[in-house]
């Protein structure tokens, strides 16, 4: 009964178009009326978002959301742009493997889709509309490739899957998330190496060595922000937490240096900050208050018995949890998929021998491909947004590279030391 009341109440919720943070808390709300009197049940809910949110490593999302911000206003991207594109602009269609390199640089330094989507969207749409490529493709390419930051350290939606997964490592997931951001980039940059040889893309005059290395110099102390931090959280040097908190010290200076911030624009985004830190810390509270419903009413337990009394092949299921996320992916973000999901599948996947670890990549590799799909994919929104174009003509440029985002999914799934291996070489 409760499983029924927290499903239907919840889709009816979004269906009227209720906010997904409201309709997440006045499901779990409803849910707990069955089991308790209404004035405990809301005394508990209100308890169960402070406590939630009182947690030292949640720290570290304000932290890295400022940077990414700073980062977004600070010249970064143009130089990540400008070193990607002395790197691979030569290619076949050099401009989209422009685009995917900056994006998988400057998301992995930010830590965020919507701001590589932003950032080298802005920028690369009218260049490559310039260069004789259609706009709706280049939308494509940006928000397909902007997604590989989630997956590349440092990443937000690791340090949320380590809270909903119990406290799995922050340092192990980072690590994991190294190769498979990576091959996701590579499958992506194969299909515009295709995509352009079958359209007749332009193709750059490749760059100098000089030219690269001027490049490269130019970005280092951009790139050098991921060295820091990875290597302070691996290190032991300081937590993710207190990473956060360098990473900003680091974007502030650098933006500083660039002659890129000054402090009429430091407040603009220290308000925007402030916005987006509220939207997401409101979800999640919300959300960790659904996760505690579900294990009051046993959900979780439900579930793992239903899918391993359908089968006990690990492949098998697999499959089907990750067919359910595509599907959540579409109509849900990523963060309250998180929250909401990884209590339920997280018991099922270890009862079957999979590493926790593991299935965090699969399961943000996973939500990374609903982003960009609507209608709730945000870093598509963005994109289309930052090309004024519309989500109806990009639909087909991006298919391709959906296919290949799944093609990446299924090779992390088929080989766990693409997540593995790192976090086991460095011992965590």
């Amino acid at each position: 009964m409760e499983i029924i009341v927290l499903a239907v109440s919840f889709v009816v919720l979004v269906g009227i178009r209720v906010p997904v943070a409201w309709s997440i808390g006045i499901a779990s709300l409803i849910t707990l009326f069955f089991s308790i009197d209404s004035l405990p049940a809301v005394a508990t809910i209100a308890q169960r978002m402070v406590t939630g949110l009182d947690s030292f490593s949640l720290l570290a999302i304000p932290f890295f959301i400022l940077a990414g911000h700073l980062m977004n206003s600070g010249g970064i991207a143009k130089r990540l742009i400008a070193f990607a594109k002395a790197l691979v602009g030569s290619l076949p269609g050099g401009l989209a493997h422009v685009n995917i390199v900056a994006a998988m640089l400057f998301g992995a330094i930010a830590g965020s889709a919507g701001a590589a989507a932003a950032a080298i969207g802005s920028f690369m749409s009218t260049k490559m509309e310039e260069e004789g490529y259609t706009k709706e493709y280049g939308v494509a390419v940006n928000v397909t490739s902007a997604t590989t930051g989630l997956l590349i350290p440092p990443s937000n939606i690791f340090i949320i899957y380590s809270l909903a997964s119990g406290g799995v490592s922050i340092g192990a997931l980072f690590l994991a998330g190294y190769i498979p951001g990576i091959l996701t980039g590579l499958i992506l940059m194969i299909i515009a190496l295709v995509w352009a040889k079958r359209k007749g893309f332009p193709t750059a005059k490749r760059s100098s060595m000089n030219q690269v290395l001027k490049s490269f110099l130019d970005a280092l102390p951009s790139l050098m922000l991921l060295l820091v931090i990875i290597g302070g959280i691996v290190g032991g040097i300081f937590t993710a937490t207190e990473a956060s908190s360098v990473a900003v010290v680091y974007c502030l200076i650098l933006g500083m240096v660039y002659k890129e911030l000054s402090f009429d624009k430091l407040k603009g985004i220290l308000i925007k900050s402030a916005e987006t830190i509220a939207l997401v810390m409101i979800l999640i509270a919300l959300s960790i208050a659904m996760s505690w419903v579900m294990s009051y009413a046993d959900i979780p337990e439900q579930v793992t018995s239903a899918l391993l009394g359908y089968s006990e092949n690990p492949i098998v299921v697999m499959i089907m949890i990750n067919i359910i996320l595509l599907v959540i992916g579409i109509f849900m973000d990523m963060t309250p998929a998180v929250l909401i999901f990884t209590p339920i599948f997280l018991p099922v996947v270890t009862a079957l021998g999979v590493d926790p670890v593991h299935f965090g990549v699969i399961m943000v590799l996973n939500l990374c491909i609903g982003l960009c799909t609507p209608p709730v994919g945000s870093v598509l929104f963005i994109g289309v947004g930052v090309a004024n174009t519309s989500i109806r003509k990009v639909i087909k440029p991006l298919l391709p590279l959906f296919v290949g985002m799944i093609v990446s999914l299924a090779l992390v799934i088929l080989f766990p030391k693409l997540s593995l291996w790192l976090p086991e070489l460095f011992g965590l």
